[in-house]
């Protein structure tokens, strides 16, 4: 039972389902806990990506055509914000305002750490998030079921990425603010294993829809992208932040959607 209270744990702490009252008190909390929970996080990315595809076929449906297309990326994303709280999008917005602002490492540091949303933050969500609507607008010209089965895949591998930047990489952000500072801990090979036991139907799940080439190339550019942020981290910042697992995530996210659409 420790493995569903991880997942719920991991449910209460990454999305805005509500974990609460007896269910909480079961579930519990500790350190040692939530730090377990990161093991599934891909597993938080089945239901948000579950929602999303579900939105971004229904409006698919009662809209055809491409302004459809644009429409229903934009509510499934509206949808997967609302769940989320914005959480990995508000990473993306600090990360840019933090590098963007400053070229040194403690005052960037400290930009990540206010609250507002700055100049760099802005026009980073506004360009992640136009470039994701028109992915998705995209890879909807593969049809419906294809490009639902590709917004189920993306938020479930690009929540795989962030760990390996947990695993590899030192936390460099605030120790005694951060309440998500346990998931900075080094996780283990362990939950590694279930991590991937998360992720893996999902590549299958793409291979029912998407050619392996395709499906290939959008693990390769997951991989990639969570590469290229994580050099970015190590030379900017000496190591990651929570804000840069958020980041990492979105970056995949869209480097995924990018692969599946290619030559669409």
């Amino acid at each position: 039972m420790n493995g569903v209270r991880h997942f719920l744990l991991a449910l209460q702490f990454f999305t805005r389902v509500p974990v609460t009252g007896p269910l909480a008190a079961w579930v519990g909390f500790s350190p040692q806990m939530l730090r377990a929970s990161a093991a599934h996080l891909p597993g938080i990315g089945w239901l948000v990506g579950a929602v999303a595809a579900l939105v971004f076929v229904g409006v698919g449906m009662g809209l055809p055509g491409v302004a459809g297309a644009l429409v229903a990326a934009v509510l499934s994303t509206v949808a997967t914000v609302m769940m989320t709280g914005a959480f990995h999008e508000d990473g993306l917005a600090d990360v840019a305002d933090g590098l963007g602002g400053s070229a040194q490492r403690d005052r960037a540091l400290e930009i990540m750490k206010d609250s507002r949303i700055g100049a760099f933050g802005a026009v980073a969500l506004v360009l992640a998030l136009g470039l994701k609507f028109a992915l998705l607008a995209a890879l909807a010209a593969r049809g419906l079921q294809a490009a639902a089965i590709g917004i189920v895949g993306a938020h479930v591998l690009s929540r795989l990425m962030p760990l390996f930047l947990i695993r590899w990489l030192p936390y460099v952000g605030d120790s005694g603010a951060s309440k998500a500072k346990p998931l900075a801990d080094a996780i283990t090979g362990g939950a590694l294993v279930i991590a991937f036991v998360w992720a893996l139907p999902a590549v299958a799940l793409l291979l029912c829809a998407h050619d392996p080439v395709h499906v290939g190339a959008a693990v390769l550019a997951a991989l990639l992208a969570a590469g290229w942020m994580a050099r970015l981290f190590l030379r900017r910042l000496q190591g990651f932040t929570g804000d840069g697992l958020g980041a990492t995530q979105q970056v995949c996210e869209l480097a995924i959607y990018l692969a599946l659409a290619w030559g669409a």
